[in-house]
């Protein structure tokens, strides 16, 4: 605020001292114009009497005499226009006096009416980490973004950030409408259609099948490379063990990510693991067969090492995650708690999925892993700690996760 007054003054000044100035020194400017004129006609005279004289029109004495007499007029022209050394006179000084006081007082107002006066005392604005969003601030903002949508029901965006917010709240009939909502106002948007697909997933118990792969197939027709797209119908196409469409999903999108990304490397391992499954199916042992629903939990206990109780602090997040021994390493379900939690006992199943068609029960064997984020943020980092299981079957029950290691 203070630079902004500060600037806004230095200007108001310069802009007064632009127009007051001419007013306080009357007539200089004129008086300076009229004195070129006369040495131009002057000067044009001189030309005149030189070209008389080459012509042989003057004689030398003649033009001695002429020019003579132009020189002593010329002297007394500049004499008669010198500027006045008088002072400004009382209407000048009251013309100035009035623009000095007009022009920060009219500039003023135009700054209270079309300016924001209240931008000089309002705070200023940081830049958020989301991580420190609570759970009720996102449920407050999301409400707002609501309200805010059936004011503006034509903008498609904001029905699919709606319908996103509504699906991190798991609030996922909600998240279908506004998905919906969006994906008729704009029926070729790729990414409403990927969202949309998703939230119709999430919303009929994590199934991809149906509507869900219709929409990611019209998705990759209108945007082949869609990275989400790509792995939602790779995912699919696992689920329901066509291994060939699940590899060649994902070749073309791990073939668009850095090697040495997480997401490349999860990715290299579940094109590894459709092939494997593939060719066992080709040398006649079948179709893997999915656990049984008694099966596709694992339960346990997590604790955290009494060597490491100082560096974690009771509000820290605790992220409790399953995921293949051999596959992907994308999580295949996740559970979130806090330090203050521990020890606890867990329990993971198909519902806690990170993604439609990628759940525990399609593994045959999974790794327990919990971590501590300081941050709150799910990505590690370091300062972490985490702790896992060995490798169990689906189905497994007392699990026992030790967090005993930082993240480096």
């Amino acid at each position: 605020m203070a630079w902004f007054i500060l600037v806004a003054i230095a200007l108001t000044g310069a802009a007064v001292l632009f127009l007051a100035l001419p007013l306080l020194r009357p007539g200089r400017r004129a008086v300076e114009s009229r004195r070129e004129a006369n040495v131009s006609v002057y000067r044009d005279q001189f030309s005149e009497l030189e070209r008389d004289l080459e012509s042989g029109t003057l004689t030398s004495e003649q033009y001695a005499q002429t020019r003579t007499e132009l020189e002593q007029r010329l002297l007394n022209d500049v004499e008669s226009t010198a500027p006045p050394k008088t002072e400004p006179s009382h209407s000048a000084r009251l013309t100035a006096l009035v623009v000095a006081i007009a022009v920060p007082f009219c500039a003023g107002l135009l700054y209270l009416y079309l300016g924001n006066p209240q931008g000089l005392t309002a705070p200023k604005h940081t830049t958020v980490d989301a991580s420190s969003i609570t759970v009720d601030q996102f449920k407050d903002m999301t409400e707002k973004l609501a309200a805010r949508m059936e004011q503006k029901p034509d903008d498609a965006v904001g029905w699919m950030m709606l319908g996103r917010a509504y699906k991190a709240l798991e609030r996922y009939p909600d998240a279908v409408k506004a998905l919906q909502r969006a994906e008729k106002l704009e029926p070729r948007n790729p990414e409403i259609l990927v969202e949309y697909a998703e939230a119709l997933a999430l919303n009929n118990g994590r199934n991809l099948q149906g509507e869900p792969i219709r929409l990611l197939e019209r998705s990759l027709q209108i945007a082949p490379d869609n990275e989400k797209a790509l792995s939602l119908a790779g995912a699919a196409a696992f689920a329901r063990n066509d291994y060939a469409t699940a590899v060649r999903h994902w070749q073309r999108l791990v073939a668009k990510l850095p090697a040495d990304s997480e997401l490349g490397r999860a990715l290299s391992s579940a094109i590894a693991e459709a092939k494997a499954r593939a060719a066992g199916k080709a040398v006649g042992e079948g179709s893997p067969q999915r656990p049984s629903n008694a099966s596709k939990t694992v339960s346990g206990t997590v604790r955290l090492s009494p060597s490491f109780t100082a560096r974690a602090s009771p509000e820290d997040t605790v992220f409790i995650f399953a995921r293949a021994a051999e596959g992907p390493k994308v999580p295949l379900a996740v559970l979130k708690k806090q330090v203050k939690d521990l020890p606890l006992s867990f329990k993971l199943d198909d519902s806690m999925a990170m993604t439609p068609g990628l759940e525990l029960s399609s593994f045959p064997r999974v790794v327990v892993s919990a971590r501590i984020s300081k941050s709150g943020s799910a990505t590690p980092r370091a300062g972490d700690l985490e702790g896992q299981s060995p490798a169990v079957e689906p189905g497994a029950s007392g699990v026992l996760v030790t967090i005993d290691s930082p993240i480096r």
